[in-house]
């Protein structure tokens, strides 16, 4: 099953390394969000991947094309450096199609330009490339090959520290919530579709509001909710908050960390530098 990676945004809200780098790529330990996305896919088995590229797209290029396992994982170093043996392999099984789909495309005209990779596709995935999540994927797309709808998201509580305000007419306050009491859900940027989303979008629109309006209508469309884990890396504080949970050896989406033995303490994830 392939999975549809929208990286071709300018990433405005994360301006500091927007500028040098698409936002896909700030790293979180030693390697890029990006890879974080699409290592948590993989853990589930996804690993077919289709990589919407628009702004400063040759850097996600050169990053892969560059990789070095032996830079991300042990490995013993064998006939006094002539051979070497990986102890880990991140990418070895992953197939990674590059398709440049325009500077300034929406997603759905992104979607639109790599219709042709997952035409013989029943079912496939997409994300947005800047959020993680601890989600069960594999079994959201289990559920979803039992439901006779054509789209689903990843439905989450919004990490914002605001207020929601309830007034009358008259602007007298009848209720003030923090937003994490308040029944508010949000797209969470995990999305899995059947082929004939593309029967929905039409030259021009934004993936979430006129085709999801349109599979609304038609009651085409579902929502997970999910209260686990979920942040997106849309500000430089998400950024650090995320960078520290890795650095605590304890962050949520690293399944393929969490479910390997346990080496005991302070034993660092390979690649990483600073303690845990």
């Amino acid at each position: 099953m392939k999975v549809v990676l929208f990286c071709g945004g300018q990433g405005l809200r994360l301006r500091e390394y927007s500028e040098a780098i698409p936002k896909p790529m700030a790293t979180i330990g030693v390697r890029p969000m990006l890879w974080h996305v699409m290592r948590t896919y993989a853990h589930f088995g996804f690993m077919d991947f289709v990589v919407c590229l628009g702004y400063k797209g040759e850097v996600i290029k050169e990053y892969f094309l560059r990789y070095n396992e032996a830079l991300s994982n042990d490995f013993v170093l064998l006939n006094g450096g002539r051979s070497l043996e990986l102890l880990g392999s991140d990418t070895e099984d992953w197939r990674i199609a590059f398709v440049d789909t325009g500077l300034n495309a929406t997603i759905a005209q992104r979607l639109l330009a790599v219709r042709r990779h997952v035409a013989d596709e029943e079912l496939f995935l997409a994300n947005y490339a800047d959020v993680l999540t601890d989600a069960p994927l594999d079994e959201l797309v289990e559920d979803f090959r039992s439901r006779n709808v054509v789209a689903a998201f990843l439905s989450v509580r919004p990490n914002y520290t605001f207020h929601v305000v309830a007034a009358d007419d008259s602007g007298l306050v009848s209720a003030l919530d923090h937003v994490h009491q308040a029944d508010i859900w949000i797209n969470g940027g995990y999305f899995i579709f059947r082929r004939e989303i593309f029967d929905y979008i039409e030259p021009g629109d934004e993936l979430v509001e006129r085709p999801f309006q349109r599979l609304i209508e038609e009651r085409q469309l579902l929502a997970y909710r999910y209260e686990g884990f979920w942040e997106p890396m849309d500000t430089l504080k998400e950024m650090q908050h995320l960078e520290a949970l890795h650095q605590s050896g304890k962050a949520p989406w690293t399944h393929w960390l969490q479910d390997a033995p346990d080496l005991g303490a302070g034993v660092a994830e390979p690649g990483d530098t600073g303690s845990r």
